[in-house]
């Protein structure tokens, strides 16, 4: 059965959407972009703070599933400009240890709200 996932510490979905969805021991989390989910308002002083909002809000997400940065198993990351691609693989990558997850970067024409990064994960827990 399929549950459900939302937390307050992430930002609330912009359309018919969850901010994850927790089915069979594997939890899909949906694109977050740099929304402060406490004043609503984009972080974009500049991309190494726009993704690190980016990653709070999956750690919010993840949290809330009882799961942590070490449960991704698939990141996707869309960027709006792939000159973007190694500011924000170095912030991103201070949040794992070790086995990194599999991951793809693309860059797209437009992203929601004209950010310049969204990041969307796959989490696997044991049961």
């Amino acid at each position: 059965m399929k549950k459900i996932i939302k937390t307050y510490h992430a930002p609330k979905p912009i359309g018919p959407y969850s901010q994850a969805v927790f089915i069979n021991g594997v939890l899909y989390v949906s694109g977050q972009i740099a929304i402060d989910p406490e004043s609503g308002q984009i972080v974009d002083k500049s991309i190494e703070e726009e993704t690190r909002q980016v990653m709070k809000n999956i750690k919010a997400v993840l949290a809330e599933a009882g799961m942590t940065f070490n449960h991704i198993v698939k990141t996707s990351i869309f960027l709006s400009d792939m000159d973007y691609f190694g500011q924000v693989n170095e912030t991103y990558g201070k949040y794992f240890e070790k086995d990194f997850p599999a991951r793809e970067t693309v860059a797209v024409k437009t992203l929601p709200k004209n950010v310049n990064v969204e990041i969307s994960v796959i989490a696997v827990i044991n049961e």
